[in-house]
């Protein structure tokens, strides 16, 4: 079957380092690809991900534009649905759109009717956010949702569960084979990757390192700024500027506490596979945690609060330690004691759990509810493809071993 995967014009797939949704399609794309789904990826025009078809309208990601003021920031969004409703017109082999774009792909593919295929809109962020949307939110029998945690859904109002077709925790190219890696030696710091944001909670990780005395690396931009030298012009207006100048610069010492600016690949691979724990004291109800999962593939154990998705990720005294929301005393005595967790093992669930076959998997299994549901016919038949990975494994999503196995996938 042909699918179009709308990944949203804020980022390039894959990104170059932060983009969390980016990372997840990323990491699907090719396999669904590699068992037999023809992918046309809505995106910007510099992505690289290997799919069947592109669609853009933006030759980069718009992710500068994100935050400034909605009359400014409107037109990309919009423009991306426009390009995305036309592809879908233009063409009649599309039998399924899975959406990635908040809150304006639900209300534009929603629109459409039954006479666009069925949509699975895949829901990456705080429910919250939009309750007269999502708490009025009609998928007219043809536009239908899934949560990437459980708690995450737990958390929908009822009219957006009742569209729900379930969870899809998220995946990393880092998981596949992760327990047969070569495990480097542990450099004694501890790292928060992310973008610097108050919901992150960098501040409390960078307060309760002096606390602690330990070293403490922040790994992620500022707002669109993704290294020192950009600040020195940056948009003071911008929220995420504002929290960095007014609650993290003033701890980032460079010595006990040091921003990295945004790192990508193997820099920010060996940083996070060398730390003792991966830090994440967030002050929201993080809904899928890609940091999380890629933390413990590299073999790093998670420290953060008990909220949002980390207990669905994180086993508490085997794979990390998790502390009461907001408790900084707590967090840092986990901190202090996360050495004695064996790090092996955090590799081993991820290369059991979060693998980007798994998260196909189940997205497949998805599709065809969807289109069930939607009333549209499901035929199985056996695939076998070998389907060639992008530029880099780690890039592409496609990391990992090169098996094809004959699979059953709705068509």
């Amino acid at each position: 079957m042909t699918v179009l995967v709308n990944a949203g014009p804020w980022l390039a797939v894959p990104p170059a380092g932060y983009g969390g949704i980016e990372k997840v399609v990323a990491a699907l794309v090719p396999e669904l690809r590699r068992r037999g789904v023809r992918v046309v990826l809505a995106t910007v025009g510099s992505s690289t991900l290997q799919a069947d078809d592109l669609v853009s309208v933006f030759d980069d990601g718009q992710f500068a534009q994100l935050q400034r003021p909605y009359n400014r920031v409107m037109g990309v969004a919009a423009a991306h649905l426009h390009r995305v409703v036309s592809e879908l017109r233009r063409r009649d082999d599309v039998v399924l759109v899975h959406d990635h774009q908040e809150a304006f792909g639900l209300t534009v593919l929603s629109a459409l009717g039954s006479g666009a295929p069925p949509v699975l809109h895949t829901l990456h962020w705080d429910l919250a956010k939009h309750p007269e949307l999502y708490g009025r939110f009609d998928g007219g029998g043809n536009v239908w949702v899934n949560g990437v945690s459980a708690t995450q859904l737990a958390t929908a109002p009822p009219t957006l569960r009742a569209v729900s077709v379930g969870h899809v925790h998220l995946a990393t190219p880092l998981a596949v084979g992760a327990d047969r890696r070569p495990y480097p030696r542990k450099a004694g710091h501890l790292v928060q990757v992310g973008r610097i944001t108050p919901s992150k909670g960098q501040h409390v990780a960078a307060r309760v390192a002096h606390r602690i005395r330990r070293d403490l690396v922040l790994a992620g931009p500022v707002g669109p700024y993704h290294h020192a030298a950009a600040l020195l012009n940056a948009d003071e207006g911008n929220p995420d500027v504002r929290y960095w100048r007014e609650q993290v610069e003033p701890l980032v010492d460079g010595d006990r506490v040091r921003w990295a600016g945004t790192l990508q690949g193997t820099e920010l691979d060996r940083l996070v596979a060398t730390a003792t724990a991966a830090a994440f004291p967030i002050d929201w109800e993080e809904p899928g945690g890609t940091a999380v999962v890629e933390a413990l593939a590299l073999g790093t154990p998670v420290v953060g609060f008990r909220r949002g998705c980390l207990p669905e990720l994180v086993e508490h005294g085997r794979t990390g330690l998790l502390v009461d929301p907001g408790d900084e005393y707590a967090f840092a005595g986990a901190l202090e004691v996360v050495d004695a967790l064996d790090p092996r093992e955090s590799r081993r669930v991820a290369a059991r759990r979060f693998t980007p076959a798994q998260m196909a998997n189940r997205y497949l299994s998805l599709y065809e509810e969807v289109l069930m549901r939607s009333g549209r016919p499901v035929v199985r038949q056996p695939v076998l493809r070998a389907v060639p990975a992008g530029p880099s494994s780690r890039e592409s999503g496609a990391a990992g071993s090169s098996e094809v196995t004959v699979s059953e996938v709705p068509v």
